[in-house]
């Protein structure tokens, strides 16, 4: 298993700190199934050093791993290296945008969620050009725009809206 690959299981648990000892009902190295193993190898000199919760996280982020098809492993990949080349200040924007994120009702998120799968979803670009008029906007310009989104939605009718949603989730409309 490479370094990335680990790396990625890592990526894939919710990081913890590393408490100086094991618990006493900690995970043992033994415990772990030999795939676990073979995909942990790289914390067997350490395990036993590693908190309960932090041993716990692993093994579920190596279960993980295994369920994974290989192509979303190497999407996972993908992800990891354009993680590795973010400076600091962009990977701590991110986790606060996360930690923001996870403080919204469940509703709001999968609507993020499903924008988020529309605007992947449009030709590389589309996306450039979105992002491009985006980033040209100053902090007033965009609130605006929010605010004036905002309001036309409201002023649509219910059919409308199914309409509009229906063009979002046509892959025939992203063109």
């Amino acid at each position: 298993m490479s370094k990335l690959n680990i790396l990625l299981i890592l990526l894939l648990t919710v990081p913890a700190a590393s408490a100086l000892h094991a618990a006493p009902d900690a995970i043992g190295w033994e415990q772990l199934s030999k795939q676990e193993q073979r995909i942990l190898q790289q914390f067997q000199a350490d395990w036993d050093q590693l908190s309960e919760e932090r041993q716990r996280q692993l093994r579920k982020g190596a279960e993980r791993w295994q369920t994974m098809s290989p192509e979303q492993k190497r999407k996972a990949r993908d992800r990891f290296q354009r993680w590795q080349l973010l400076t600091p200040e962009q990977r701590t924007r991110l986790r606060e945008r996360y930690e923001r994120f996870k403080t919204l009702p469940p509703e709001q998120q999968q609507r993020l969620r499903k924008r988020y799968q529309w605007f992947q979803q449009l030709p590389a670009e589309k996306r450039q050009a979105l992002r491009e008029k985006w980033q040209g906007m100053s902090q007033q310009e965009r609130s605006e725009f929010r605010e004036q989104q905002r309001r036309r939605w409201e002023a649509l009718t219910p059919e409308q809206r199914d309409k509009v949603r229906e063009r979002w989730r046509s892959p025939d409309a992203r063109e």
